[in-house]
């Protein structure tokens, strides 16, 4: 089962002079992680390097910025892959000690700084969320509310009309026995909307 991260996680290191600073976090998309890389370097303008590694919704990038072709990006990508991570994003800023550290080097470097960023990471997995409609009687309302709040579904938008319906979310896991579990509290008074 793929993991993501509950928060974001650092590490900070010194190899021949030159600074690398990782981070490891969750982030929904690649426009996201893109954010993130631009935040960076308003955060680190006399970065050498802001490299970064990204693998979300089947997608997945890598960027040397400037390093020697495969020798950031793409071992960074390696690492997340081999931790069966989803949603996240590795950077790593680089400030340049003076010394150049060879292709091994930096491949070691860059590989170093996002392994020890897991390291302190907390990996959680990553559920699917749905998201459920249906209608129910007025009388069945206060039943509905706190069976989704028994079951740790998140309310969405209710609407009071003829019925009241209510729109939630649930992770995949548990959608189809909440659903099962509140047909049999509302005794088939319950109507699931597409």
């Amino acid at each position: 089962m793929p993991l993501t991260l509950a928060q974001p996680a650092h590490s900070d290191i010194v190899v021949r002079k030159s600074r690398f600073i990782g981070c490891v976090q969750a982030v929904p998309d690649r426009a996201a992680a893109q954010a993130v890389v631009a935040q960076l370097r308003r955060e680190h303008p006399g970065a050498t390097h802001v490299c970064w590694a990204f693998l979300a919704g089947g997608q997945s990038a890598a960027n040397d910025d400037g390093e020697p072709g495969g020798t950031a990006g793409r071992p960074m990508l390696e690492v997340l892959r081999r931790q069966d991570l989803e949603g996240v994003l590795a950077t790593v800023v680089r400030y340049f000690g003076g010394v150049k550290l060879g292709a091994g080097g930096l491949v070691r470097a860059y590989t170093d700084s996002v392994a020890q960023a897991l390291l302190t990471s907390h990996k959680v997995p990553l559920q699917k969320i749905v998201t459920l409609r249906c209608t129910v009687p007025y009388a069945l309302e206060g039943l509905v509310r706190r069976e989704l709040q028994l079951a740790g579904a998140t309310l969405g938008e209710v609407k009071h009309d003829q019925a009241v319906q209510f729109e939630f979310s649930a992770s995949e896991a548990s959608a189809a026995l909440l659903v099962a579990h509140l047909n049999e509290a509302g005794q088939g008074a319950l109507a699931w909307l597409d």
